[in-house]
């Protein structure tokens, strides 16, 4: 399996995998953008409209940081904005590549042997100004060690609870399963269940979407198109969910019960999320990778 990682064929796969979610996050803060211009309702109406703030990055950048005992390569894009509608929003593109830690590559299927790696992705967590419009995160990406697999999804987290949200959020999702695998969704909304769930406070973080990790079919083409349909399901209806919400008028208690709500989300990334765990781990930028914390949150 060694050929995974270095022959023309991979190399052409990590070209096209890192290709299109570079391009996601430039369809995606695109969308957003134009969000932020529309607002016409609430007090947060005389605002300026928030525009994402690009920070490129490099390995050679992050220097200063500790030492992970990993020789590493790369880079991405962090975007951030803080606007009117998304009070805080994260749409971050990477790339990197390199040698795992001693330490580290034991947990990374395929790295044992000799550690080396590559790994692209999008990541995105939302954090919205109204609690009428839910949070969400997603996220897609590709790794090849001496191994290869997609994984990622899309879940949904409403301070204020709305059926048909959740409804029409799992429609999207499940529509490009059914596109792809008649038993993705199933299997992958079971999986989100499970995943972004808080043991320690036995309650879910939201209500779901679908995660899948170590995806290798031994179709890379189908398993290529599977992710980037999870990207485009997402950029397709989050937004619609925001509309429908974000110039409604909304109270001091709904307020107060958002900040609470995102404490369990940012319990959850801490304690949980392994892609906290794995971008931490493997040398990555930390402001990027702590981006998806909440701008403001309390606990009661």
């Amino acid at each position: 399996m060694e050929a995974v990682k270095n022959n023309d064929l991979w190399d052409n796969r990590k070209k096209q995998a890192a290709s299109w979610f570079k391009d996601l996050q430039t369809q995606i803060i695109a969308e957003f953008e134009a969000i932020e211009d529309e607002l016409s309702g609430t007090a947060k109406k005389d605002m300026e409209p928030g525009r994402f703030e690009m920070t490129p990055w490099t390995r050679a950048d992050l220097n200063n940081q500790a030492d992970t005992g990993s020789d590493l390569q790369g880079g991405g894009q962090m975007a951030v904005m803080r606007g009117r509608v998304f009070e805080k929003v994260g749409v971050n593109f990477s790339e990197v590549y390199g040698t795992f830690s001693d330490e580290f590559r034991s947990q990374i299927p395929g790295a044992e042997a000799d550690g080396l790696f590559w790994a692209a992705g999008i990541s995105l967590v939302a954090h919205m100004q109204s609690p009428l419009v839910p949070a969400v995160h997603m996220n897609t990406r590709m790794i090849v060690t001496s191994k290869s697999w997609f994984g990622g999804g899309a879940d949904l987290t409403p301070m204020v609870p709305d059926d048909a949200d959740t409804a029409d959020f799992h429609a999207a999702l499940k529509a490009n399963c059914d596109a792809h695998n008649p038993q993705y969704y199933q299997e992958h909304k079971a999986w989100a269940d499970r995943y972004f769930f808080l043991p320690h406070r036995n309650e879910p973080r939201g209500v779901g979407g679908t995660f899948f990790d170590y995806l290798d079919s031994g179709d890379w083409e189908a398993d290529f198109s599977y992710t980037r349909g999870t990207g485009l399901a997402f950029k397709d209806i989050y937004p619609q969910l925001v509309r429908r919400h974000m110039n409604d008028d909304w109270s001091a208690e709904q307020r107060e019960h958002q900040l609470i709500r995102r404490g369990r989300y940012a319990e959850f990334n801490l304690i949980y999320d392994r892609g906290t765990k794995f971008g931490l781990m493997s040398g990555g930028n930390t402001d990027a990778i702590l981006m998806s914390m909440p701008p403001e949150v309390k606990w009661p």
